[in-house]
């Protein structure tokens, strides 16, 4: 019988005991300090990465060395597993995924890696959904269409105090357009096909989060969702998104979580992100 165990990066944010009940592997992705690098999620917290951004010191991203993919596709093997799913955010941002491609050729089961196009819980959902099948007994190809399915249909949304910290990053994209206004507006930013992108442009914080809002309630479009409402030392703002969210949206599920170091180190102190998953209905 096939057994397909589901692996992952640490920029899921998937909640730990999820992550613990459904036996998903985590490869941390690095965040790089002053050139000190850490591993998210157990040496360097979203706290201290908002601190060094306030400092200027120098923060950037490494992807995980292929050994660290190899060393959990292996463990996978060893407990059992005769394949892998493999999934992790956007290539076009991260070069994560070209690790766990180089890791797969040389794995001792069969890995099929798949670019989410996404990040965050917009991911993070897939994964569950992934895992789940996985549970059931699902082969890796039925495990990795329904990952793939899931992550195509879910939107991230988010806004941004400042497009400089994506600036520094290299990761701002199409949003490259707005720089020259980055002083009189407050953008709100989406992820299309794996890419930052400009969706629209408001003149204060307070009316960008209402907008936010109204295009999470949009993009729901009445259907059950399972929501994640992400912030990098905002936790009020997102508590407070999250309440309203879950009066106005029916059968849909919130959770609130801060980003992590990775995702912190591009957007900044004070974003605040919604990924909008709905829940796939019956066949």
């Amino acid at each position: 019988m096939e057994r397909t165990a589901v692996v992952t990066d640490s920029t899921a944010y998937l909640p730990a005991d999820l992550v613990a009940s459904r036996g998903i592997r985590v490869v941390p992705v690095q965040v790089v300090v002053d050139g000190h690098p850490y591993d998210e999620g157990t040496e360097i917290s979203p706290t201290e990465v908002a601190a060094a951004l306030r400092d200027w010191s120098v923060v950037s991203t490494s992807r995980p060395a292929p050994e660290r993919f190899a060393q959990a596709y292996a463990e996978a093997a060893d407990a059992g597993a005769t394949a892998v799913v493999s999934v992790h955010l956007s290539g076009d941002m991260s070069g994560t995924y070209d690790s766990a491609a180089l890791a797969a050729r040389e794995a001792s089961i069969p890995v099929i890696v798949v670019d989410s196009r996404t990040v965050a819980m917009a991911m993070g959902f897939a994964v569950l959904d992934g895992a789940r099948a996985a549970e059931s007994g699902a082969s890796a190809e039925e495990v990795a269409r329904i990952v793939r399915e899931r992550a195509m249909t879910s939107n991230a949304l988010f806004y941004v105090d400042t497009l400089d910290y994506l600036r520094r990053g290299g990761r701002i994209g199409a949003a490259q357009a707005l720089l020259g206004q980055a002083l009189s507006v407050k953008p709100i930013l989406e992820l299309v096909d794996g890419r930052v992108a400009p969706l629209e442009k408001v003149r204060t914080g307070s009316k960008a989060l209402a907008r936010l809002e109204e295009l999470v309630v949009e993009r729901a479009a009445g259907r059950p969702c399972d929501i994640a409402v992400h912030h990098l030392d905002s936790p009020e703002r997102a508590e407070a998104l999250a309440g309203r969210l879950v009066s106005r949206l029916v059968d849909s599920r919130v959770l609130v979580s801060e980003v992590g170091a990775v995702v912190g180190a591009h957007v900044g102190p004070g974003m605040v992100a919604v990924g909008v998953s709905p829940r796939p209905g019956p066949a």
